[in-house]
């Protein structure tokens, strides 16, 4: 090969799922990395997404305090995320390339050092201006940390430990949402809302500081080119990925399932409370027993995504169990008690699914453009998240609550059909390295 030439790795994506590339893989061998170096890296990986999904919670849990302070209203505040999350979902497509480029690491420490900076920053507001701007610099370090987590898990995990790995990942960010209003609520009733934020401020350093002194942990190559092709080619070869079919199955399928995860968290409890005549405390069960079930479904998924090729029926039975359920609470009458089982059940289900889904995803990412690729395909996260609410929302105003049951059910539904159709479209391609 010239010396200046650009690289290209050409990646087949056949129909058994599998996946080859004519340059040297750069995944680890199975059985070249102990136990203890992956549980480690693992590890790491989770803590910085828990802190993730904590910083998406910053704000929320303390809004009754923050509209005293501000003179704000709801919709003002709630406008905060909606800024954090359109923030979050731009810097998330970008930092995949930056992390391509520069290698993961130096991309998290800038993700982790803007959300200790938006925590102190929102510790420090005077105004709802410095709200708005503070919401900026914490959904643009929210945004890195998919395409850095998933770099990192598919380029530095053995394979047999990839399922439990991506299983790990899903219940750290469960924890993550947990964590955040167990911790400011009680921190802002005891002292005040702004100590609240320090002390979030000071968590998120932490995991910084930790991440700095586990740095070699974190070391991995850039997969830029080492020569220096013309800049149109460079431009066309980074955005090569774009081209594969399966890279934007894979975005539909995450923005659909945003769709679904914000019905459940905004919406479903209390159309069940409508419906089923729940007391107001099972409704704050529910979706306490629909998150937890889903932490414990993630770890009995991670068992079965060791095995790549049954990952879309994974995928499959798990939302359509969802979907089943999400009709029974529409459209059966049922006792007060038996809701919150069911939520339980329907996050099992969906938490099951998780970490085959993330291999459909890596089964359809090239070697050389993970960042890129997770920065993409998680952006629909964020976009689904600002969608659901316009439309459900809606028939939460017009009190069709069994409808809206049934929407969430033909959305678990169109999860299934997507996740097929991920594995229909796989196709050989050439992607510049």
């Amino acid at each position: 090969m010239p010396r200046n030439a650009s690289p290209r790795a050409v990646v087949t994506l056949g129909y058994d799922g599998g996946m080859s590339n004519t340059a040297p893989c750069s995944a680890t061998p199975a059985g070249a990395v102990s136990l203890r170096q992956d549980a480690s890296l693992i590890g790491l990986i989770g803590l910085a997404h828990l802190v993730s999904h904590f910083s998406q919670l910053l704000l929320p849990p303390l809004f009754p305090w923050l509209k005293e302070a501000f003179n704000a209203s709801y919709a003002e505040l709630g406008f905060l995320m909606t800024i954090f999350f359109v923030v979050s979902c731009s810097v998330q497509t970008l930092s995949g390339f930056w992390v391509d480029r520069f290698g993961p690491r130096p991309v998290l420490y800038a993700g982790l050092g803007l959300l200790a900076l938006a925590a102190f920053g929102f510790a420090l507001s005077t105004s709802y201006v410095m709200l708005m701007l503070f919401a900026v610099v914490a959904g643009a370090g929210n945004g890195v940390f998919h395409p850095v987590d998933y770099t990192l898990i598919n380029r530095k995990v053995s394979a047999p430990r990839l399922g439990h790995a991506y299983s790990a990942h899903g219940i750290s960010g469960n924890l993550g949402w947990a964590v955040a209003p167990a911790l400011l609520v009680p921190l802002a009733l005891l002292f005040s809302w702004r100590v609240a934020l320090a002390v979030a401020g000071t968590l998120v350093l932490a995991v910084l500081v930790l991440c700095w002194f586990q740095r070699p942990r974190l070391a991995l190559p850039a997969s830029a080119p080492a020569g220096r092709p013309a800049a149109g080619a460079a431009a066309e070869g980074s955005l090569a990925f774009l081209r594969i079919p399966a890279v934007w199955m894979c975005f539909a399928f995450f923005f659909i399932f945003a769709m679904a995860l914000s019905v459940v968290q905004a919406f479903a409890p209390e159309a069940s409370r409508q419906l089923h005549a729940v007391p107001l405390s099972l409704v704050a069960v529910c979706l306490t027993a629909y998150m937890v079930a889903s932490a414990s479904g993630m770890l009995v998924g991670g068992f079965l995504a060791t095995d790549p090729a049954r990952s879309e029926q994974v995928v499959g039975s798990g939302f359509a169990v969802a979907a089943s359920v999400s009709l029974l609470l529409g459209l059966a009458s049922l006792p007060a008690v038996a809701v919150p089982l069911l939520f339980a059940l329907m996050g099992f289900a969906a938490g099951f699914a998780g970490p085959s889904r993330d291999l459909l995803i890596k089964r359809s990412t090239p070697e050389n453009a993970s960042g890129r690729v997770y920065g993409v395909v998680y952006s629909g996260l964020d976009i689904g998240q600002a969608v659901s609410p316009l439309i459900f929302g809606v028939l939460m105003d017009q009190q069709a609550y069994r409808l809206l049951f049934v929407g969430l059910a033909l959305v678990q539904l169109t999860l299934v059909v997507t996740a097929f159709r991920v594995r229909r479209v796989r196709r050989t391609v050439a992607v510049s390295a």
